[in-house]
């Protein structure tokens, strides 16, 4: 029985020394040149649409030159590390009431500066997904709604913020802490931030931006009964709300945000208050002018 390998050749650029080989290479299946036509065409069909979902991650490497080559500046451009437009590596805490606004800005502070958005409720449900010691220690909580622990959550916390990502281009973090007991829990592992900022925004204005949000079950689309209301009225009156946005719970949610604030506010002397309850591209503005600027120095307290 004959020795037969699945080496591949090109019959241009890497064509095989013996005859034996040559006399027995086969065309791959699929490579026909009308083949490659139609695959090249749907390729530049999309190609458009994907470069500008990976635009801010993205770089043109000419391909026709030696695959060594092509590879050197492949490995280049994966191991550099991204710049940022932060004048310091930003450590950020977003802390304020439910419908503030924190999630969306984190989201808009990772993008733009290219940090770590670190939430410890995706933490705590990849966790989960992944089926790791700590996910399976936060299942049973997470399956019957109750809060986890800090010392768990705090352990999911410092295993991604020790990460290399996190201490070499940052991390911007929301829904924690929660109490002045988690920030003193997180500050004694050594991540202590740079900047801290509460999303003040009032009670009314929290209950009308979440209780009047809607989705239609059919499309899937989201509304707002006030901002963004559906034109049809079929669609009006099959809109369906999540039981978490209803006024009651919104309030309630509210109501335990308020209790701890004064001891987080006291905690987080140096924080820094935003106006929450403007355009999102406002509060967004006034936090990236107090990370892109040094902090004001504060006057030193006349002795008595």
């Amino acid at each position: 029985m004959g020795v037969f390998s699945v080496d591949v050749y090109h019959a241009t650029f890497d064509t095989p020394m013996s005859t034996e080989v040559v006399s027995r290479l086969l065309r791959a299946p699929g490579n026909s040149e009308a083949e490659m036509v139609r695959r090249l065409v749907a390729f530049h069909r999309q190609i458009d649409g994907i470069r500008t979902c990976y635009n801010h991650v993205t770089k043109v490497i000419n391909a026709d030159q030696p695959k060594a080559d092509v590879l050197s500046q492949v490995m280049t451009f994966v191991c550099q590390r991204s710049r940022s437009a932060a004048p310091h590596t930003p450590r950020i805490i977003l802390l304020g009431p439910i419908g503030s606004g924190k999630t969306v800005q984190a989201a808009q502070l990772a993008k733009k500066y290219k940090i770590v958005n670190v939430s410890s409720g995706h933490l705590i449900k990849q966790a989960i997904a992944d089926s790791s010691p700590v996910g399976q220690m936060c299942k049973p909580y997470v399956d019957r709604g109750a809060l986890v622990p800090d010392d768990v959550v705090l352990t999911l916390l410092k295993d991604c913020l020790d990460g290399l990502d996190c201490s070499t281009r940052g991390w911007v973090l929301d829904g924690y802490p929660r109490s002045r007991e988690q920030a003193e829990l997180l500050e004694a592992t050594g991540h202590v931030a740079n900047r801290i900022f509460f999303l003040d925004i009032p009670n009314d204005a929290v209950v009308e931006r979440l209780s009047l949000r809607s989705t239609d079950p059919v499309a899937g689309d989201r509304y707002h009964l006030l901002y963004h209301p559906p034109r049809i009225p079929e669609i009006k009156n099959r809109l369906a709300v999540n039981p978490r946005d209803t006024e009651d719970v919104v309030r309630m949610q509210l109501g335990e945000f308020r209790a701890v604030a004064g001891d987080l506010e006291d905690f987080y002397s140096n924080a820094l208050h935003i106006n929450a309850e403007q355009d999102e591209h406002h509060v967004f503005e006034m936090i990236e002018s107090m990370i892109v600027n040094p902090l004001p120095k504060c006057k030193p307290t006349a002795m008595k």
